[in-house]
């Protein structure tokens, strides 16, 4: 079973599905790596070159390619992955969905020095974050099958609550990371 983390940018995903995947001895791919390796160059850049459109063509590719393959794994995703009906029915049914959600004043705070995140850039990025948290909160909440509140928790508190809540669904794994029949 693939375990995905969605929400939004600088929520953590990648952080907690570094450390979840190593809780529980699955691989980690982090979805946003994997479309760099394809495209051959920053998401940053591909943005700028070939729009948002292009972009979101080539991520539901991975995203399909990803979440179908027969290995267990963690898997982050982009924070709009979920923009596309595809991805979301995609996610939902090869994987067990957890949304890392934060309020858009927490993620601001982690991200006001990054650079990197091409939705951000330019004007208020705390405005940028609240429309997007408005618009993509619903659509998060529609693919995941659980809800994380990520506000104050270290990232080990957080895997663990994760860990904790997969148990409760029946989600167990082996000493090696496969699911436990």
């Amino acid at each position: 079973m693939h375990i995905a983390l969605v929400g939004l940018p600088g929520v953590g995903k990648t952080t907690v599905g570094r450390q979840l995947a190593k809780r529980l001895r699955l691989p980690f791919i982090d979805s946003d790596s994997v479309i760099e390796s394809r495209i051959g160059m920053p998401i940053r850049d591909y943005f700028e070159r070939h729009g948002e459109q292009s972009f979101r063509e080539v991520e539901q590719l991975v995203i399909a390619e990803i979440t179908t393959s027969l290995e267990d794994r963690v898997i982050s995703t982009g924070g709009g992955a979920v923009l596309k009906e595809a991805n979301r029915r995609c996610l939902r049914d090869h994987c067990k969905v957890i949304y890392l959600h934060s309020t858009a004043e927490d993620i601001f705070r982690r991200l006001r020095n990054d650079t990197s995140r091409p939705l951000l850039q330019g004007g208020n990025p705390l405005d940028k974050l609240r429309a997007l948290l408005d618009q993509r909160d619903p659509l998060y909440r529609e693919t995941a099958h659980f809800v994380m509140e990520t506000g104050r928790p270290s990232v080990s508190t957080l895997v663990n609550m994760i860990v904790m809540q997969l148990d409760l669904a029946g989600c167990h794994f082996d000493t090696v990371g496969r699911t436990a029949s």
